[in-house]
């Protein structure tokens, strides 16, 4: 027999690579975390401490199951966890100024409350923070190792280049900075941080010494010789109290853009936005067994909340940091589970990254769902950014099964302003050849005008052979 085909089937997934204390691996369609050998006491400790049990109580921390035995068959299993799964998996970079903020103030809440169950976070990336349920929780439940006095907070460096640099840069900029969040994964450097803040941010006693003089002394080269004094719990304490006052004073970029007021806007277009919700609504209730969908170009998420008030776990995107920061605060206020915000910029989504580019995946191998939303945003990619309806199908039919897509055609008041300052090159877009190159993807199964405005909705399913492709 092939001594292979005895082994259980997993495979660890290619983010969980870098902690030796355990991997977490996908096994049977279910994800699964290893706890090894080397990780034995501190994991021992942070369970029979109650620091599990409180974080879990808190809402803080993802909850598991221990499973009996190991299912990798790797000697240097001491247990397995099942965690509660996490319906979409977003980044850092991915996320509006406030995400991160409350990202950021989650994990020196974790901070906290290991300190006084005699732990600590040895690393502190947001990487291991997840929306889910309607709010931020941490998921890595090996990052909490026994307090040492005699070291100072391993992660304190990460914690400042991943979450501090990038609040504070948003902070004084009064500018969204997803894309250089994207270009340094693992956290802007402490000196390039520095590089960019204006003078005046010394003046702030917490900025000056977690970014100005700790990138000053991490320049230096450390003497080998010297042995590091004791660090106190009340030093530690103080610490991250510190780091707590300076990120709760920080605001997000309050800018004006050309989409924070669409919706009202459109509500004043007699019967357009109360029509295209009954159309919506209507089809919805005709589609098979929808458990999961992606608003695109969701702005305020007004469609996100209608189809998520139907039990329907959404992903709300929009390329606009501020309409999806106002989202996230209205989600924070009014209690909606099932709603994930995201910045994505359809034109370019996020790529895979990291090392083999593999340990992040894109935007688009995240997103499978059963029904794509995709309003007032074809004359965006078509016009705006010289997308063709070929290459726009092929998006999205890589992420669903179902679609429901407006077409606004070219004599729209909205369309001709983008034409303003542009020639007008786009022979091709009409209705006809939208309807030509989606349907190589897709059947036709509906379509109606929105009330008099000239838009047409189409509802789409993707042709069988498709399916699993």
């Amino acid at each position: 027999m092939n001594e292979s085909a005895t082994q259980p089937s997993f495979q660890i997934l290619p983010s969980s690579y870098r902690d030796p204390s355990g991997f977490i691996f996908e096994y049977n369609n279910e994800i699964y975390r290893q706890v090894n050998n080397s990780f034995k006491e501190d994991y021992d400790l942070f369970i029979s401490s109650g620091c599990y049990e409180t974080l879990v109580k808190k809402n803080l921390l993802i909850p598991h199951e221990t499973i009996t035995g190991s299912l990798t068959g790797d000697s240097k299993c001491y247990a397995t966890l099942k965690p509660e799964r996490i319906a979409f998996i977003s980044y850092p970079y991915e996320w509006s100024f406030d995400m991160l903020k409350d990202a950021a103030l989650l994990t020196l809440q974790l901070m906290k409350e290991a300190i006084s169950f005699g732990l600590v976070l040895k690393d502190a990336t947001p990487f291991n923070i997840q929306w889910h349920q309607g709010k931020f929780i941490f998921i890595d439940t090996l990052s909490f190792e026994k307090y040492n006095e005699k070291e100072p907070w391993i992660a304190y460096r990460q914690f400042c280049e991943s979450f501090l640099s990038p609040l504070l840069l948003m902070h004084y900029t009064r500018l969204p900075l997803q894309q250089l969040q994207l270009a340094y994964p693992d956290g802007i450097p402490l000196t390039v941080t520095k590089s960019l803040l204006p003078w005046r941010s010394k003046f702030s006693l917490h900025t000056f010494l977690h970014i100005h003089l700790h990138a000053k002394i991490s320049a230096k080269k450390l003497n080998k010789s010297r042995h590091p004094g004791k660090f106190s719990k009340q030093k530690l304490h103080n610490l991250v109290s510190s780091l707590e006052s300076l990120i709760t004073r920080l605001n997000p970029p309050e800018q004006k853009t050309a989409w924070s007021d669409y919706y009202e806007e459109a509500s004043q277009r007699k019967d357009y936005l109360s029509h295209k919700k009954e159309i919506i609504q209507q089809w919805i209730e005709k589609l098979p067994d929808i458990k999961t969908a992606v608003d695109l170009g969701a702005n305020d998420g007004e469609f996100s909340k209608l189809i998520a008030l139907r039990g329907i776990d959404v992903v709300a995107a929009d390329f606009d940091a501020s309409c999806i920061n106002n989202l996230y605060t209205e989600i924070k206020k009014s209690g909606i589970k099932d709603i994930t915000p995201v910045i994505i910029d359809l034109s370019n989504p996020s790529p895979n990254i990291g090392v083999n580019n593999m340990e992040r995946d894109s935007y688009i191998n995240r997103t499978k769902v059963d029904l794509v939303l995709a309003l007032a945003i074809i004359h965006h990619l078509s016009i705006g950014k010289n997308i063709p309806f070929e290459k726009a199908v092929e998006f999205f039919q890589r992420i669903c099964c179902h679609l429901i897509i407006e077409f606004v055609p070219k004599t729209d008041e909205k369309v001709q302003l983008m034409l303003t300052d542009k020639k007008d090159i786009y022979a091709k877009y009409d209705e006809e050849n939208f309807v030509s190159a989606f349907n190589k993807y897709f059947t036709i199964d509906a379509k109606e005008m929105i009330a008099d405005s000239g838009r047409k909705l189409f509802l789409m399913t993707k042709k069988e052979e498709y399916i699993n492709s």
